[in-house]
């Protein structure tokens, strides 16, 4: 990228200047490195900040040195000069109306990192068809004071979770990025921010009174010593609070990262950096996705209609997401005449009135007004809807069936309609374009293509102009009147669909499955009360994949949707021979060695192609083992049973040395537990036989029960930690005995401490003036680490790598009864 270049994201053009300047010195974060974060976090920050004014701190020049801080400046309205496409809403202020941006696509997202702005500031309501909200959750900020650290404010955390949950409300934890930790609660949307306000002041002066050592619910800095400030004043209407997945302004490029209660639980907190984040997001997906799930996107349509005084279909509860592709045509003889096209996407009928009708010939094109979004159930209607009513009128359907999506996005919409024999349509294949040709007036365009022709071979032909060419004749037709509303939200984009029975084969650019792969929560095998009701599969330890066959064109997508197919050629080459039709699978990619996986020979793999990968294939082929079937020759299948969904696994797929099929194992959980551990396998994933395929949520219908090692290790050092933990023990260095005796590095162990222990630990562990004889030490552990004498400890873990490390090792404690010479050689 040269200094000053332009940059395309969805779609969007923008100039993205000096991406090669340091904004984090400490780390070398460069702003090339913000953006990457910021679109690969995209969807998360969309979905959490998105709908809501977003106030900015910018770091222009970076955030400097702890010497020399860096220059931030505060921006809350938008700039002069910013890109048309930024969307804004409008504040009221006492001294006017002042216009904020709010973040609505990864291109605002781009536009906010080549400004510098590192950290989004959002309050807790969102703002909908330009009138504020209520709002839609209750945050407490937790803030140690002098004296007081992360491990306190994990302790006061656990306190706040179960006042909440009494009152039934269930908070999702995140370290704020900063010094503390921040919970959310979602909320219903019916009570006032000062209502929420009020019951978090409530709360916090209730906790205070509790735990009067530890916790202190006023401002004050003079009472905050050896506390935790339990803050409550961000639900203040007029009060913002940083961003979930937002980066900080601080020395180092920490997040505002999402955690697991059983984290919060566990101690040793640390606040997270954005690669950390983004491996996290890659592994478990948005934790506190159910903070803000979509919006109802029927409730436009209610607000607009009384059950009692209409004939329409009224649902009283908020749409579900489908994979539905129907249509339907309505003649509505309203004040003028009209025809409402309605495109069923993602559980409801997304609807344009055009006034003229659908253009007959791809000479012409037709003016469409988007209106709200309309329940499924509208597809069927027909009738009057009385005088005086929204849309009073006659109601007929002109035509409906079902279509064939080529393409969904925000501005463009491709698909073929295939409607009744008897239909408006005549019963032919009708294929049509949408592009939006005014956002803000929800306008866009109708154009008929050639059904016989791609879209570039018509162009050229003279019948299809291009899209700015759409836009000007989209004025001509700018007077007629529709049905119109404000603007909806942004939806995802969509994936091309084969048709039933008769799948066509991808072409090259075709977007790969919208489908993610369904996520377990952590469980214990004691929560499984009836074996009977599970299933029962081995956890495999690799790379989590959605496979897509279509064709004899193969896909092998990450759980952040990341294509991995080049990776892994033996796999693309293997999925066609071993799997009968075009189908979208979930497996998990493995290295296998003496039947179980080897995580460590995995990572070699991860960012080759080409000739590197081909040669790797060769010399360690990978496997699919795959446990899912999410959809066959078009036809979706998530939402039946786990068992009926499998067994049409086992009909379709033929194994192969390169593809398996992860088979339900058999026995009691107990037993199927204990020869799994004795196998070296990482655990067992338990399934409810009756369970749906959630794509992209994360359901207690499917539960890991990994297995723990307990391991004694030797104690050889320490490292200080940062911030909060500073002058104290951030981790632990381990080592372990080889087979000839001489003590190997076993990796750093940060996790399971109190504070108190980690000062223990500090004060009690004997200093050693020379470094001990360690092999396979990293050097920038070796650069940091203080020596101690070695010391006997335990450690909970889940496995050990081929180099000796220890992977996810937890604290258990020093073990003064233990001699290193009791220790086994691993």
């Amino acid at each position: 990228m040269a200094a000053a270049d332009r940059i395309v994201v969805g779609g969007r053009s923008l100039r993205f200047s000096n991406p090669d300047k340091v904004l984090y010195p400490s780390t070398g974060t460069t702003k090339r490195d913000v953006l990457e974060y910021v679109l690969r976090a995209s969807e998360p920050l969309i979905a959490h900040a998105g709908g809501r004014p977003v106030t900015r701190k910018r770091w222009t020049e970076g955030v400097g040195t702890e010497q020399k801080p860096g220059q931030v400046f505060f921006q809350k309205t938008l700039e002069k000069g910013a890109p048309d496409w930024v969307r804004t809403v409008e504040l009221q202020h006492s001294t006017g109306p002042k216009q904020y941006p709010v973040l609505t696509e990864p291109a605002v997202l781009a536009w906010m990192a080549q400004m510098g702005a590192l950290e989004l500031h959002v309050p807790q309501w969102r703002m909908l068809d330009g009138e504020r909200q209520n709002p839609d959750r209750l945050v407490l900020d937790l803030d140690p004071g002098p004296g007081a650290d992360l491990d306190d404010c994990a302790q006061v955390a656990l306190s706040v979770r179960e006042l909440l949950e009494d009152i039934g409300l269930h908070p999702v934890p995140l370290t704020s990025g900063s010094k503390g930790i921040h919970l959310y609660a979602r909320l219903d949307g019916t009570v006032t921010s000062e209502q929420a306000s009020e019951v978090a002041h409530t709360l916090a002066r209730s906790l205070e009174a509790m735990h009067p050592e530890l916790i202190v619910s006023d401002m004050k800095k003079a009472l905050r010593t050896n506390k935790v400030l339990l803050d409550w004043s961000q639900n203040s209407g007029s009060k913002t609070t940083i961003a979930p997945y937002s980066l900080r302004g601080r020395l180092r490029p920490t997040v505002a990262a999402p955690r697991t209660w059983e984290e919060v639980e566990a101690g040793g907190l640390q606040q997270l950096e954005h690669l950390e984040v983004l491996e996290r997001l890659e592994r478990d997906g948005d934790l506190i996705a159910s903070l803000d799930p979509p919006p109802d996107r029927l409730a436009k349509y209610r607000g607009m209609r009384s059950a009692h005084r209409t004939p329409e279909p009224v649902p009283a509860d908020p749409p579900t997401s489908t994979d539905g592709r129907s249509f339907v045509i309505q003649k509505h003889q309203a004040s003028r005449l009209h025809y409402d096209f309605r495109l069923e996407h993602d559980g409801v009928l997304v609807s344009w009135a055009v006034p003229k009708g659908l253009p007959s010939t791809p000479k012409q094109n037709r003016l469409g007004v988007q209106t709200e979004d309309h329940p499924l159930e509208y597809g069927s209607f027909e009738g009057t809807i009385p005088k005086g009513e929204y849309g009073a009128g006659t109601v007929q359907i002109w035509d409906a069936g079902s279509y064939e999506l080529e393409k969904w996005r925000d501005d463009e919409v491709i698909a073929t309609l295939h409607g009744r024999p008897d239909g408006g349509l005549g019963g032919d294949p009708y294929r049509f374009a949408l592009i939006r040709t005014d956002a803000d007036k929800r306008q866009w365009l109708v154009h008929r293509m050639k059904e016989q022709d791609a879209e570039r071979d018509a162009r050229l032909k003279g019948y299809a102009p291009s899209k700015a060419e759409l836009a000007r004749q989209a004025k001509g037709e700018a007077g007629d009147e529709a049905e119109s509303v404000p603007a909806a939200p942004r939806r995802k984009l969509g994936r091309r669909l084969s048709a039933p029975n008769a799948p066509a084969p991808r072409a090259k650019g075709d977007r790969p499955t919208d489908l993610r792969p369904m996520l377990a929560t952590l469980g214990d095998a004691s929560e499984i009360d009836d074996d009977r009701e599970w299933s029962f599969e081995v956890k495999w330890d690799g790379w989590r994949v959605i496979v897509e066959r279509v064709g004899t064109t193969v896909r092998l997508l990450s759980r952040n949707g990341r294509d991995l197919s080049g990776a892994f050629p033996e796999l693309v080459e293997a999925v066609p021979k071993a799997v009968d039709a075009d189908a979208v699978l979930d497996g998990e990619i493995v290295m296998l060695k003496r039947g179980a996986a080897d995580f460590e020979a995995l990572q070699d793999r991860g960012g080759l192609s080409g000739r590197p990968a081909a040669r790797a294939a060769k010399a360690t082929p990978a496997t699919i083992m795959l446990f899912d079937l999410l959809e066959q020759d078009g036809e979706r299948l998530v939402n039946e049973r786990l068992d009926d969904r499998q067994s049409r696994l086992d009909e379709l797929v033929h194994e192969s040395a390169r593809v398996k099929i992860s088979k339900p194992l058999r026995g009691s959980l107990e037993r199927i537990l204990e020869v799994t551990a004795e196998r070296g396998l990482e655990g067992v994933m338990a399934k409810r036989h009756d369970s749906r395929y959630r794509p992209g949520k994360r359901s207690d219908d499917w539960r890991k029960l990994k297995h723990l090692e307990v391991q004694e290790v030797a104690v050889v050092g320490w490292l200080e930690g940062n911030g909060s933990l500073a002058g104290t023990v951030g981790s632990l260095v381990l080592a372990r005995p080889g087979d000839d005796g001489r003590m190997r590095y076993a990796g750093r162990v940060g996790s399971g401490f109190s504070a108190a222990e980690r000062d223990r630990l500090r004060d009690q562990l004997r200093p050693r003036r020379t470094a001990p004889a360690i092999e396979g030490l990293p050097n920038d552990v070796a650069k940091k680490v203080r020596w101690v004498r070695a010391a006997v400890g335990e450690v909970e873990h889940t496995e050990q790598t081929a180099s000796g490390a220890l992977r996810h090792p937890v604290w258990r404690g020093l073990r003064a009864d233990k001699a290193l010479a009791d220790l086994n050689p691993s």
